[in-house]
């Protein structure tokens, strides 16, 4: 897929994984539109950004649909699609105050599974009304964000995990539904990256994350993170895959 003209979104583009998946795409000639709630926008005003932002909860059905049509109004088709938005509370199914909360639960359910789900489905149903962009068919490809949670959940994360392996397992499926209208969906599954979520760590407890990465023994960048999307968007012959991005990190139980 040729990024240079083409319409993308990208969810939770405020910050972190989104804003440097969104800057990479914009600096390969897309025209980036940003989803992201009105605090995330709101701070991030004035830094900069080379893409517009649009104001969009990914839980909301009509605030989405609204999203991809001013999209569809732009002058580039919509070909790329990059779910980054995401939320990561901790908590024990058995903790000190009793079991975890459901509502809890819900709402990581919520955002981090239904949210990917929501934008998925609008966004494939603008994409499959596009003039193929070439020779095979091709109208857009999709990324999705999961987690090594989905795999090797640790303690405190069954709920995370639950929503991120929800993400993994609609890989494929949703990669065979969408093959008639020649849409493509891979998914990315990120270990440790550094992110404004970890910004407030000690340094002793970053330099501890970083020495249980195999190889290389730091951080991941969120520049990394967005180079492994542009790289699959390029690759039309990836499909269906979910990608493991942790430098050989297989999670202990805490």
């Amino acid at each position: 897929m040729d990024i240079n003209g083409v319409a993308a979104l990208v969810t939770g583009a405020a910050s972190g994984l989104g804003a440097a998946t969104a800057t990479a795409l914009a600096e390969r000639g897309a025209t980036v539109f940003g989803l992201d709630l009105p605090e995330a926008i709101k701070k991030a005003q004035g830094t900069g950004l080379p893409f517009a932002l649009l104001e969009a909860d990914v839980t909301s059905a009509a605030g989405v649909a609204a999203a991809v049509a001013e999209i569809e109004r732009g002058d580039g088709p919509l070909r790329v699609v990059v779910n980054c938005a995401g939320i990561g509370p901790s908590a024990r199914l058995l903790g000190r105050r009793g079991p975890h909360d459901l509502d809890l639960f819900a709402t990581v359910l919520q955002v981090n599974l239904l949210g990917t789900f929501n934008v998925l489905r609008l966004a494939a149903d603008a994409m499959s009304r596009t003039v193929p962009a070439d020779d095979s068919g091709q109208r857009g490809v999709v990324v999705n964000t999961a987690s090594v949670a989905a795999f090797e959940g640790q303690i405190g994360q069954v709920a995370y995990a639950a929503s991120k392996g929800g993400v993994q397992a609609m890989t494929l499926p949703a990669a065979r539904d969408l093959a008639q209208y020649g849409i493509r969906v891979n998914t990315i599954a990120p270990g440790i990256v550094d992110t404004p979520m970890l910004a407030t760590v000690s340094e002793e407890f970053r330099a501890a994350l970083a020495g249980s990465i195999p190889f290389p023994s730091r951080l991941a960048t969120a520049e990394e993170f967005a180079a492994l999307v542009v790289s699959i968007v390029e690759h039309d012959y990836l499909n269906g895959e979910t990608v493991r991005f942790d430098g050989a990190l297989r999670m202990a139980s805490r």
